[in-house]
């Protein structure tokens, strides 16, 4: 493998190659005295807060136990036997998602921090242009003159890098979205 990339795999090795910081891993579903090691694996990811995508690769796996795993965040649960470019097919998706979900977490990043540089004044005054209140009812609503209102307008529309009142929306909608990434 060259450019800097591996592969950190353990119970299988699989020829693909990408970035050393998007690393997914690959578990092979391990039984120790009925313990069921993946499973502890997963859950102590998702307490680092890891967004890795994992797959689990058992064969002697049963419904409960992909259940388990799937509940727990799983990318996927893969029964042995299986054909190599099934696993590789799955691999590529998880990799596929996992970029989506990492630019997913970088967009919000950034809009956060762009809220961040807003006054107070100012965030108030885009939570009621995200509402969709004129400048005239945001002005008699905070107290203001109408020409106050539109220069806080004006710098919420810069700092957040709005070229609209719908891109500011959507920018609104980026922090306030539930969906996991």
């Amino acid at each position: 493998m060259s450019s800097g990339k591996i592969v950190q795999i353990i119970g299988a090795v699989i020829d693909v190659e990408f970035p050393r910081d998007q690393i997914p891993k690959v578990y092979d579903a391990l039984k120790l005295d009925d313990v069921d090691l993946t499973l502890e694996v997963q859950q102590q990811l998702n307490r680092m807060g890891s967004m890795m995508p994992v797959i689990f690769i058992t064969g002697h796996g049963d419904v409960p136990m992909a259940v388990q795993a799937m509940k727990e965040g799983a990318f996927e649960f893969i029964q042995k036997p299986f054909r190599d470019q099934d696993l590789l097919d799955r691999i590529n998706h998880a990799l596929k998602q996992d970029a989506e979900n990492r630019s997913t977490v970088a967009r919000r990043a950034e809009v956060q921090h762009r809220l961040e540089t807003l006054t107070p004044r100012e965030r108030q005054v885009m939570e009621m242009v995200v509402d969709g209140a004129a400048n005239k009812v945001i002005a008699i609503d905070l107290n203001l003159s109408e020409r106050t209102v539109e220069i806080h307008r004006a710098k919420v529309m810069e700092k957040m890098g709005a070229r609209s009142v719908a891109h500011l929306v959507k920018l609104q909608l980026t922090l306030t979205d539930n969906a996991q990434p």
